[in-house]
């Protein structure tokens, strides 16, 4: 093959002829077979001065053919031997798919071989699995991990932090399915999922509900009200199915509720009560056989997995109906709750 300018000497180390040391001088021409030969640098070649190995650039520098030392030698200085290395070989770019991960050395990619702007997005692209995260931020065994989103200008920023190790904490936040009101703020179910609310809290859950078609209500017999219909319930937490109200989210409630007996006999007392958890917290008697729509309302803290419900008791000395029908009848028996903002 022919070539422009110096043929490559691929791979044909050289071992240039004895050079004697002149005293005083710095600068020698070297050569093989007493015809000057030219280094393809000077990190191509190994120099023994006087038994010790040189450091190339620092004990001497190559230009051409000639190698000059840092200093001037002296008599009795000895060049032990120059070896020359064969020149580097381009073999230009590997093609697709030729370098695989067993190619490469453990620990070859260091931070130092990647540059800026060269780990695109889709270089990133983190999956997670059931049983993995697909990002994972770590500390560093003194300082918590962190999430920090930078300005445009990389000079301020703002960090999201994991709690301290001795919180032991492990949970999951998971964020609602949309990006919710004006001036509304995330809260939690107590089991880290999130949900929008009007800011300073909500009144909610919160229902109400009414009897659909009247109830008979037994002789001295405290009896649950049937309360079969919803006029509203924000979360679900009425079921018309038992009649209770399990708001399963702990709080302070206002709860309220009335009804009427059609009842054309006296009743020397009746009860309007409320039961919370099967037992009863509240009730409103009423002595006088002419009064027969009976009112209540409470205030009744909560835990989430309280439930509340409405019963009703007369004594009249046989059954006593109650009036259903539609909502807003005021005849209609009714109640709700909602939950107080503190």
């Amino acid at each position: 093959m022919s070539y422009i300018g110096k043929t490559p000497v691929v791979g044909n180390f050289q071992v240039c002829d004895a050079i004697s040391v002149v005293n005083g001088q710095a600068a020698y021409t070297m050569q093989v077979g007493s015809a000057n030969v030219l280094p393809e640098s000077v990190n191509n070649m190994l120099v023994s001065l006087n038994g010790v190995i040189q450091k190339p650039n620092t004990a001497y520098t190559v230009s051409g053919s000639t190698i000059t030392f840092a200093s001037n030698l002296a008599s009795g200085d000895v060049i032990d031997f120059i070896q020359i290395f064969g020149d580097v070989l381009n073999i230009g770019t590997p093609s697709d798919g030729a370098v695989t991960s067993t190619k490469l050395a453990s620990n070859s990619v260091t931070t130092a071989k990647i540059t800026d702007a060269n780990v695109t997005g889709a270089k990133t692209n983190f999956v997670s699995t059931s049983g993995a995260a697909g990002l994972q931020i770590k500390g560093d065994g003194t300082t918590d991990g962190y999430l920090q989103l930078n300005c445009n200008q990389n000079t301020h920023g703002i960090k999201l932090k994991s709690p301290p190790h001795s919180a032991s904490a492990d949970y999951t936040l998971t964020f609602p399915n949309n990006d919710g009101d004006a001036n509304q703020a995330l809260t939690t179910n107590g089991s880290g999922v999130l949900t929008w609310a009007d800011a300073g809290g909500a009144n909610t859950p919160a229902f109400q509900a009414y009897m659909n078609g009247g109830q008979t209500i037994a002789n001295t017999t405290h009896t649950k009200l049937e309360m079969d219909a919803e006029v509203f319930d924000t979360n679900s937490k009425y079921d018309v199915s038992n009649y209770r109200f399990t708001p399963t989210v702990a709080g302070t409630y206002w709860v309220w509720g009335k009804f009427r007996f059609d009842e054309t006999n006296d009743i020397p007392s009746s009860i309007i009560a409320f039961y919370k958890n099967g037992s009863i917290i509240s009730k409103s008697v009423a002595f006088q056989t002419n009064v027969t729509t009976k009112t209540l309302g409470i205030t009744v803290t909560l835990d989430d997995n309280d439930y509340l419900e409405i019963f009703a008791y007369q004594n009249s000395g046989t059954t006593a109906p109650i009036s259903g029908g539609s909502y807003p009848d005021q005849d209609t028996g009714t109640w709700g709750a909602y939950k107080i903002i503190i």
